[in-house]
């Protein structure tokens, strides 16, 4: 599975239900989202995150924002409300219709449509901000790995990444199915059983895996929260500073640990 796959996968996503394929609640499939139901679930989330980072005294710039896997833009609309400037990107087009459809923003986000497996069209030290989540699970482990570097390189020094990723499976039949079959089986069993216009795959990342591929990029993980929101996948979402320059790499550490 590469990067190819997933655009095909998430273009058929965003072309039959956009904006529930952002966020599968029950009784949401086939266009029930009211735009604004949607929106403002948005924002309650990025609030959520920005007082954490208040808890914690994360402090960044608020000058630009990039908001990865911007999908229907729900995020990115939150974020321009904190933000002069937002870069929202995503691998599928349709989905970039809907987000620029729901903009509100004023002319303050940016939507860009990247196929590549990196950030090329992002310079080094150009946001204060990144924000992902509910997006790395669904990428080959590999190129989720790519882009966890990439938004380092992107980060200004002592700039924030807000990154959601499962860290294991549960044992459910969803979290066994994505753990243990093969994607040929998974693709059946998402389309067939749990009817999706596509597969959605998830892929889980140890948490001592990522700690240490942020510590080698430059930056460091402060804190690593179970939000307990999925029966399948355990969600962790993750707060990771980038050093000040020439600032030199310390053993990776968690500083708040997590039940086994």
């Amino acid at each position: 599975m590469g990067l190819d796959e997933v655009r095909r996968d998430w273009t058929r996503l965003g072309a039959a239900d956009p904006l529930w394929a952002v966020l599968t609640h029950a009784g949401k499939r086939g266009g029930r989202w009211a735009d604004e139901e949607f929106l403002a679930s948005g924002r309650a989330e990025i609030d959520a995150a920005m007082a954490r980072l208040d808890r914690l005294g994360v402090v960044s710039g608020r000058e630009r924002a990039l908001d990865f896997g911007c999908g229907a833009g729900r995020l990115s609309n939150a974020l321009a409300q904190r933000f002069g400037e937002v870069v929202g990107v995503d691998v599928s087009a349709p989905m970039l219709e809907q987000a620029r459809r729901l903009d509100g923003s004023g002319g303050r986000i940016r939507f860009v449509h990247n196929v590549a497996p990196d950030l090329a069209v992002l310079p080094d030290d150009h946001v204060d901000l990144v924000y992902t989540d509910l997006v790395l699970q669904h990428l080959p482990p590999a190129l989720a790995r790519g882009y966890l570097r990439e938004f380092v390189r992107v980060l200004r020094p002592e700039g924030v990444l807000l990154a959601g990723m499962p860290d294991r499976h549960e044992r459910t039949l969803p979290g066994l199915m994505s753990r243990y079959a093969p994607l040929a089986v998974q693709r059946v069993f998402q389309r067939v059983v749990l009817r999706h216009p596509a597969p959605m795959r998830m892929h889980t990342m140890p948490q001592p895996e990522l700690a240490a591929l942020m510590n080698d990029a430059g930056a460091d993980v402060i804190a690593a929260d179970a939000l307990g929101d999925n029966p399948h996948w355990r969600h962790i979402r993750y707060v990771v500073v980038k050093r000040p320059a020439a600032v030199p790499a310390a053993a990776p550490t968690l500083s708040a640990a997590l039940p086994a």
